[in-house]
């Protein structure tokens, strides 16, 4: 009988089997942020600074983490976020992780720079499926990749907003790993430091599909990563507003999120020009530098939108008493990123799964200790929170009519 823990016990244990398969540049883009990190080393920070207050002798043998998420029931309270490289990090790495996403029956959003389409994912992989999108200056373009996913029948359409302009990451610039992709010294060495991920992954492109493209993008301006006609003067998105939006609106007819909410304003305005639902989101700490960590802000979001559509959060996620802490702050449901890349790099579709079912183990852990059968008993009384974040959780704990708010918890 195979081990189907792969010898990883924590998300930790995929990170590292992920750094020794890959080659430095491709480990790096997914690993790391932008500029000093101060942005990613807070996302984890943010976390640690909540703890857990726990009720105990409660029965919790019944135990359940099911979540309604736009009318439909998901067995976990998580969804695969877009992200971009699983074909990079595994042969046909995307169609392994969308899998693996859908046999756990939870959401896989596909990224509009997949090496894979959108419809292959679809045919392969099946399940519940979102698609992300970057909108372009051309704003046709982008209107076609919307048509497509619409045609392909995708649940729902994330609009990531918070790249105005492309990030500073500079270990990028050192590694050699930009697009168009260009070889030299540096990763060159990189790549010939990891035979394995030259042969199973690089080389079996080559012998097969050639060297991958953006295969969502459109046909005219679709070309592989190495190619000098690869521009990115068409990818520009720093003309976009709220109008951009309200026509996105018009175009979809599923379910609309905005994704890199971090200003309750925002927010708002998300809601009124009919998006369904905000994904609170710093990039994962790789665009700005800085910023507020997505648990920081998540409360003072909700205050502000939690009424009138769906609030979810990413970012700094790699345990399951993270996911708990941000259900018990009120978001619906948390997407993961670099969880499940690491577990795609280290074993393809069978990483993907031990990554998930990681999660699954340690919020079903975590659940029972802190006393909580459900995800709907999971409240800010079992949180002992910064002071900033304690002053909007009170405020929403009594707008839901709670009469002890965070009592416990102060």
């Amino acid at each position: 009988m195979s081990d189907k823990t792969l010898g990883a016990y924590n998300i930790a244990d995929l990170r590292e089997m992920a750094r020794r398969r890959l080659p430095r540049g491709i480990f790096e883009f997914v690993d790391r942020g932008t500029e000093d990190e101060v942005a990613l080393r807070n996302n984890r920070a943010a976390f640690e600074r909540i703890r857990l207050r726990p009720r105990t002798l409660i029965d919790v043998s019944k135990r359940n983490q099911e979540i309604t998420l736009f009318g439909r029931k998901s067995p976990l309270p998580i969804a695969v976020g877009p992200t971009g490289t699983a074909g990079l990090l595994w042969y046909q790495g995307e169609v392994g992780l969308a899998r693996a996403t859908a046999a756990a029956g939870i959401p896989f959003t596909v990224a509009i720079n997949s090496m894979t389409s959108m419809e292959t994912i679809a045919e392969q992989a099946g399940g519940r499926l979102w698609f992300q999108l970057y909108m372009w200056s051309d704003r046709a373009l982008s209107h076609q990749i919307v048509a497509r996913a619409k045609e392909a029948k995708f649940e729902a359409l994330i609009v990531t907003v918070d790249g105005a302009v492309r990030a500073n990451r500079e270990y990028g610039h050192r590694n050699g790993f930009e697009m168009p992709f260009r070889f030299n010294r540096r990763n060159v060495g990189g790549v010939l430091a990891r035979p394995g991920w030259l042969f199973k992954v690089l080389a079996r492109y080559a012998m097969t599909s050639g060297i991958p493209k953006f295969e969502n993008y459109p046909p005219d301006v679709m070309d592989r990563l190495t190619a000098r006609t690869l521009k990115s003067s068409f990818l520009k998105n720093d003309s976009l507003t709220w109008d951009d939006i309200r026509t996105l609106r018009k175009l979809w007819p599923g379910v609309l999120m905005v994704k890199g909410i971090l200003h309750p304003q925002d927010a708002v305005l998300a809601a009124d020009c009919g998006a369904d639902a905000v994904i609170v989101s710093n990039h994962g700490g790789r665009m700005l530098d800085s910023s507020m960590a997505p648990i920081e802000v998540l409360p003072e979001i909700l205050d502000a939108v939690g009424k009138r559509i769906t609030v979810m959060m990413d970012g700094g996620v790699r345990r399951g008493s993270d996911i708990v802490k941000a259900l018990a702050l009120g978001a619906r449901a948390v997407l993961i990123g670099r969880a499940t890349l690491y577990g795609t790099a280290a074993a393809g579709e069978p990483g993907a799964a031990r990554a998930i079912a990681i999660l699954r183990e340690e919020v079903d852990r975590v659940m029972a200790l802190v006393g909580a059968r459900n995800v709907a008993e999971l409240n800010a009384e079992i949180l002992q929170l910064p002071e900033r974040t304690r002053e909007t959780g009170h405020r929403l704990a009594e707008n839901a009519g709670n009469v002890e708010p965070l009592m416990r918890a102060v």
